[in-house]
């Protein structure tokens, strides 16, 4: 993996469900539902950069858990990974995004069979539907 790299955080609640951010840009995107997060900055490692993330974008303080298995190559030199999280402090507010959304794993499914994830994201929703669903921990 070379190049630059963005995390995002698989932010689950523990009721099982997952959170999800609605785009507001680029175009190609907006409107759509992702896992929150952004670029890893010089410096950081991925738990740095998703904290410091999610502290920006939803206004809340995460621990950081492990790497879901999957990697996007979004471009040749941008590489997105993801990470699970959960919130240790504060309350989500969408701060750079148009909505924010807890879902269940049937949701997940039914927003992700209607084209309304980020595509970049959906190589995430079999690991996310196990986990939300409770079959892995």
């Amino acid at each position: 993996m070379s190049g630059r790299m963005v995390v995002a955080g698989a932010v689950t609640s523990a009721d099982g469900r997952l959170l999800l951010a609605q785009r507001r840009y680029p175009p190609e995107v907006a409107g759509l539902w992702e896992l929150p997060g952004g670029k890893v900055e010089e410096g950081e490692d991925p738990a740095q950069a998703l904290r410091r993330e999610l502290r920006e974008e939803l206004d809340v303080d995460v621990e950081v858990g492990t790497r879901l298995e999957r990697s996007v190559e979004l471009a040749h030199d941008l590489t997105l990974v993801a990470l699970w999280a959960r919130i240790v402090g504060g309350e989500p507010r969408a701060v750079e995004h148009s909505r924010l959304r807890w879902v269940t794993v049937d949701e997940l499914d039914e927003m992700a069979a209607s084209g309304a994830i980020v595509p970049a994201d959906t190589v995430w929703l079999p690991e996310l539907s196990l986990r939300i669903s409770g079959g892995a921990h």
